[in-house]
């Protein structure tokens, strides 16, 4: 069998154990995810496993095992200051936005704050990486802000870094983030879109896990630039050159979202004090703070 996003009809039925007749009265239901495509029908394999795990069997009494109360994902100091001021008694653990995705469909964290990027369209990238997730049938996507992100450099700004193609004619050290990072993915883009290898540039020996530890390492001289929001630079006294404004959500499974935790932080994020602690840090937008982009 391909190991396609999409299977076929004989392909389906092997994958779910059953006669091809009987796919096709599903079909004729209404009861399975499918779609039909020039004339032949295909099967959404991540849709497939959401109506296999629908249809489980529990024991009566059968309660899924709570996470640890823990955002992972990746780091960002308006949520680092929500986290303690809503009195959500929830820790961070910052490893970059797909380790959070990874904890989290494995029951490590309670939620994972991340911001994806590729070569598409950014603005859908975080609903669209969780949909295509098997193992998160049940997330739901909660908007927490649209930040400023973009290049951290010195004090002044000494090398007129004004985008990545400075950087590779100056040989300027640039700052990596880890594989999965959505600075890292965001870099990547970039690097894709105008045609410069990343492995022709003056790069950092090993990643920075987060923001704050970029910032200290260019206030150290290790190096002269790298990824990170506004908010950092700022928090930092660096420079900064703005490259994009990206969507920065949290997910979380559904049955979490209705836990006292997550709704002290949820009515926190629309509090006066929030936006106005927002205003503050700069480089954001929190008008859809707590907005549910995605439920599944």
């Amino acid at each position: 069998m391909q190991d396609d996003l999409y299977l076929t009809t004989d392909e389906a039925a092997a994958y779910l154990r059953l006669k091809e007749r009987k796919l096709y009265e599903l079909v004729a239901e209404e009861a399975i995810p499918c779609s039909k495509v020039t004339g032949k029908w295909l099967f959404p394999r991540a849709a497939l496993d959401r109506w296999v795990a629908a249809g489980l069997a529990r024991p009566a009494g059968f309660v899924a095992e709570a996470p640890p109360p823990i955002v992972g994902g990746s780091h960002d100091p308006l949520l680092e200051w929500a986290l303690r001021q809503s009195g959500s008694g929830l820790a961070l653990l910052s490893e970059g936005s797909e380790a959070g995705l990874d904890r989290l469909e494995r029951n490590e964290v309670a939620a994972a704050g991340i911001h994806l990027h590729g070569t598409g369209d950014d603005e859908t990238a975080n609903a669209a990486a969780v949909a295509a997730r098997s193992g998160l049938h049940d997330a739901v996507v909660l908007g927490f802000a649209r930040r400023e992100q973009g290049f951290l450099v010195a004090p002044g700004n000494p090398l007129t870094i004004g985008s990545l193609a400075d950087v590779d004619r100056r040989t300027a050290r640039i700052g990596l983030r880890p594989a999965g990072a959505g600075a890292q993915l965001l870099l990547e883009a970039i690097a894709a879109r105008a045609e410069i290898p990343l492995d022709r540039l003056t790069r950092s020996a090993t990643p920075y896990p987060t923001g704050p530890d970029l910032a200290v390492a260019i206030r150290a001289g290790e190096i002269d630039c790298g990824i990170a929001t506004r908010a950092v630079a700022d928090l930092n006294g660096l420079g900064f050159v703005p490259l994009t404004w990206e969507r920065f959500d949290l997910v979380l499974r559904r049955r979490s979202y209705f836990e006292p935790a997550f709704q002290r932080l949820t009515a926190f994020l629309r509090q006066p004090a929030f936006a106005a602690r927002a205003a503050a840090l700069g480089g954001y937008d929190v008008a859809e703070a707590g907005v549910v982009r995605l439920n599944r």
